[in-house]
């Protein structure tokens, strides 16, 4: 199926992968700096974002949504691209790192890595995050995006510096919340999803130093099952990309040397 996604650079293939509700503008404040070296593509998962549902009876899961991606960038022509991803989009990168089908990893503050009252507390947030962009599309979403204070309350539980955020971007990621036709089927499908299999490939984990959906102490678990360090981003909270573009593009291209 052909998906949404947005395109920049030359060099090695990058493919970004977005959060669970989220879309691929998020990765928007690191695209320009990773085109320096790469051929980067955000892409939305199908059901989120601009990209159609997946077909009737096929399930959302992570190995779905994978499949999904590495179908489409076949169909790009790409093959065995560097990957990165954020939230659900780290675990399905770490994943493909386990089944081979990619070059190198990076999994900034990937899912998977919970207890289960961690994963409770997570899956109540984002219901909620849910349920409020829902309710407050067109003028009460404009009413908070106006002002750094209503920056704060709609996005304080996903970035650590969230009145920094541009109105239009909000916005845009309040819309795609509220809208993405994949996000209670992939929601009940992590369920009792735990950490994938062991890597064939280099990857890289870095957690947000302020991470307040997925807290950095699941890092200590990451780093266990990687067995290597876990690289921890100072100022930073579950949504990397928007609080410090710099350093979330120094650790992908680091992680991600030919």
């Amino acid at each position: 199926m052909e998906l949404a996604y947005d395109r920049r650079g030359s060099g090695s293939p990058l493919v970004l992968l977005h959060g669970l509700g989220h879309h691929r503008q998020g990765w928007r404040p690191v695209l320009e700096l990773l085109a320096e070296r790469h051929d980067v593509i955000a892409v939305d998962f199908p059901g989120f974002g601009e990209s159609p549902p997946l077909p009737p009876g096929l399930p959302y899961t992570t190995e779905t949504l994978g499949t999904a991606v590495e179908e489409f960038w076949t169909w790009l022509g790409v093959k065995d691209p560097h990957v990165a991803g954020n939230s659900l989009g780290g675990y399905i990168a770490l994943d493909m790192a386990a089944r081979g089908v990619v070059c190198t990893a990076a999994a900034l503050s990937p899912a998977g890595f919970w207890s289960r009252t961690e994963h409770l507390y997570a899956r109540t947030a984002l219901r909620l995050l849910r349920a409020s962009a829902a309710a407050t599309r067109g003028e009460g979403a404009a009413a908070l995006a106006a002002t750094k204070a209503g920056r704060t309350v709609a996005l304080g539980l996903l970035m650590a510096r969230p009145s920094q955020v541009p109105a239009d971007e909000m916005l845009a990621a309040a819309e795609a919340l509220g809208g993405c036709a994949g996000f209670d089927e992939t929601l009940d499908a992590c369920a009792w999803m735990g950490p994938p299999p062991p890597p064939k490939v280099p990857i890289t984990i870095a957690w947000g130093e302020h991470d307040r959906l997925l807290p950095r102490r699941q890092a200590v678990r990451a780093a266990r099952w990687a067995q290597e360090r876990v690289l921890l981003l100072s100022g930073c909270g579950h949504l990397p990309m928007s609080d410090d573009p710099d350093l979330v593009a120094r650790v992908i291209l680091d992680s991600s040397r030919d």
